[in-house]
């Protein structure tokens, strides 16, 4: 049953990820992500010790096919979509408002996909304007007035609170490291990093490219228009390593059972039900107790240094209502 429960997961990472890519109205950028799935699974297994002759047969490829697709991936996607993606926008800053298809041409020896996936990344990162429709869409590069305005704007938009919980959960990272898992561009997250670092939210150790920052805490304030971003990010981390620690420890593992794990509750209430307001306030009960434990927590560690080897104990909450409709009352 694990290649079921795979592709179950599969089809659910991909509801999220679609609603994720036009929450709000906007559209983001898709193109590269077979690849990218390809070569974080292909780095993933690696790192897992599994050889690449292993993970070759697991994809259905030969070695040597496997060999060539990870090598370009790794050589070539990210770098050579951020090539260009400079290459796009140097031309159109060059060449003033410029109609697409004078783009097409002048980029014809790459991937069209690709590169109308780049023309869409410099949109929404608002480094040009596009105007018109179909084979009439012209696009502009932003001036530095306007590129230093909307940076200014742009920077409560929660990519410091996504950064942020990067840090948390993954640090001690690198600037390098964190440019290849944000995939954010340099100055954004130089940005976002000055003012994390400013607010005390993370601290740098080192200097030069060998620095790495870290954070203590993460908070991302209930109800906040900043920063859903880094709270779904670190929820669905939170649910990812719950469920790896789990299969890594063994489902019989003893004494694991309420340290270790989950459990999903489904109370099925309706209007005048006496269970109803009990069960819809089951997320703020725990959501208090869990904010008063977490305080008496902090108190103590303040006043104790913690010693070189500690636990961390992470704990997801999360509680969703589904309108059901049996579709069995009477019609009028």
């Amino acid at each position: 049953m694990t290649v079921e429960l795979i592709q179950a997961i599969v089809r659910q990472t991909t509801v999220l990820i679609a609603q994720l890519a036009t929450s709000g109205g906007l559209r983001a950028p898709l193109a590269q992500l077979a690849d990218q799935v390809f070569q974080d699974l292909a780095t993933e297994l690696e790192r897992q010790g599994v050889s690449r002759k292993v993970s070759a047969d697991m994809f259905g490829m030969g070695l040597r096919s496997y060999q060539r697709r990870v090598r370009r991936n790794a050589e070539g996607s990210v770098e050579r979509r951020r090539s260009l993606w400079e290459a796009v926008l140097a031309h159109i800053r060059r060449r003033g408002i410029t109609p697409r298809a004078e783009l097409l041409r002048a980029f014809a020896s790459e991937d069209e996909v690709l590169l109308r996936g780049v023309l869409f990344d410099l949109c929404e990162s608002r480094l040009i304007f596009q105007a018109g429709q179909g084979a009439q869409v012209v696009y502009r590069a932003v001036s530095d007035d306007e590129l230093g305005a909307l940076r200014a704007l742009r920077s409560g938009e929660g990519v410091d609170e996504l950064v942020w919980a990067i840090i948390y959960r993954e640090g001690p990272l690198t600037r390098d490291e964190l440019l290849q898992r944000t995939q954010i561009e340099r100055a954004e997250l130089d940005g976002a990093l000055g003012r994390l670092l400013e607010s005390t939210r993370v601290e740098r150790t080192g200097d030069g490219a060998g620095a790495t920052y870290s954070a203590a805490s993460l908070y991302v304030l209930l109800g906040s228009p900043v920063g859903w971003e880094a709270a779904i990010f670190d929820h669905y981390q939170a649910m990812v390593k719950t469920i790896l620690c789990r299969l890594r420890e063994g489902r019989g593992a003893p004494g694991l059972a309420d340290r270790v794990g989950g459990s999903t509750y489904t109370l099925d209430v309706w209007p005048g039900h006496p269970y109803e307001q009990q069960a819809y306030e089951t997320l703020g009960r725990l959501r208090a107790q869990l904010v008063e434990l977490r305080e008496q927590v902090e108190a103590y560690n303040a006043a104790h240094e913690a010693p070189d080897r500690y636990t961390q104990v992470v704990q997801y909450v999360g509680q969703c209502l589904i309108q059901q409709d049996t579709g069995s009352g009477d019609e009028d």
